[in-house]
């Protein structure tokens, strides 16, 4: 049940990323990854690494769409970010950015994605987080990727695009710096077998699926650990193993800290997550937590050197 604390609540957080937006219009934060080499160097965990944030469906924030690659630029604008993003397929098998099956909820048509041909999702627009109408149209997923080259990371979660085609459209676009999102040790073996320099986000919860992955004999070089929404002490053990291989661990808040009531009790949990062993935070409000973050982060890292900060 969604209480009047927690509308506040949300409110507060999409008008401190749209103040943040008003207040510093001329920064440009880009991650500069050029090839996998240096994606994998990116994602090495090292135990001195700056904290990451990915937005999850690109954020959320008053005026600007999910999913789209306005909401991108502008969150690049206060913060360096990967983004989680969300390939589906339409009629005519045209790769889209939509997290929803159906159209209602964020765009200004109704039905199946997957009942539309691309020309007709051409026609629609985007909604908001509030649900009002924007200039902006549904991206494709080359076209995400071309935008993102030398700016950012994209996250490709699985959705209803098979794994062949999602490894044929990143091979055709040759842009190297790209996660793609695994289930299993399977899914995983197939990305490596089609390009043994592919990063990958795995789903790795427990250590019976770390010890599944080992068995697999995916190199940990390629991989990024995905270990849940919560940051439980139980963790603390898996963390110790993926780190010992070189892995960062990575959680997501979307369904957690990013829901808490209280301003200051969020930016405490975002803190905290990062202090008690993760390297990654998903979330909902990456614009929140960079602010919430800026006493961890270290004066060097291996990351910096990605990280250029430009003026326009």
């Amino acid at each position: 049940m969604i209480t009047q604390k927690c509308v506040y609540g949300l409110a507060f957080l999409l008008t401190l990323c749209t103040s943040c937006a008003k207040n510093n219009p001329q920064t440009n934060h880009r991650l500069n990854i050029r090839n996998a080499r240096e994606l994998q160097e990116f994602f090495r965990y090292s135990g001195e690494d700056r904290p990451i944030i990915s937005g999850h469906r690109g954020g959320m924030m008053k005026g600007y769409p999910e999913n789209s690659i306005a909401l991108f630029e502008n969150t690049l604008r206060y913060t360096p970010a990967i983004y989680e993003v969300d390939p589906r397929l339409t009629k005519d098998s045209v790769v889209v950015l939509l997290h929803d099956e159906t159209l209602e909820r964020t765009t200004t048509g109704t039905g199946r994605v997957s009942d539309y041909t691309y020309e007709g999702l051409k026609q629609l627009k985007l909604i908001d987080i509030e649900g009002k109408l924007t200039a902006y149209r549904i991206p494709t997923l080359v076209e995400a990727l071309e935008w993102s080259r030398g700016k950012t990371v994209l996250n490709l979660d699985k959705k209803d695009v098979p794994l062949a085609m999602t490894a044929k459209i990143l091979r055709e676009c040759g842009n190297e710096a790209v996660l793609v999102s695994v289930a299993n040790p399977k899914e995983a073996m197939f990305y490596y077998n089609d390009n043994p320099e592919r990063m990958m986000t795995a789903h790795i919860n427990s250590k019976a699926v770390f010890d599944a992955y080992v068995a697999a004999g995916i190199p940990w070089k390629n991989i990024v650990a995905y270990v849940g929404p919560l940051n439980k002490a139980e963790n603390r053990k898996l963390y110790e193993l993926l780190h010992a291989e070189g892995v960062m661990c990575m959680i997501s808040a979307a369904s957690s800290y990013d829901r808490l009531r209280e301003p200051a009790r969020r930016a405490a949990n975002y803190r905290d997550a990062f202090s008690q062993g993760i390297d990654i935070l998903e979330t909902d409000y990456p614009v929140a937590v960079a602010e919430a973050i800026k006493p961890l982060v270290p004066t060097s890292s291996i990351q910096q050197k990605y990280i250029m900060i430009m003026q326009d």
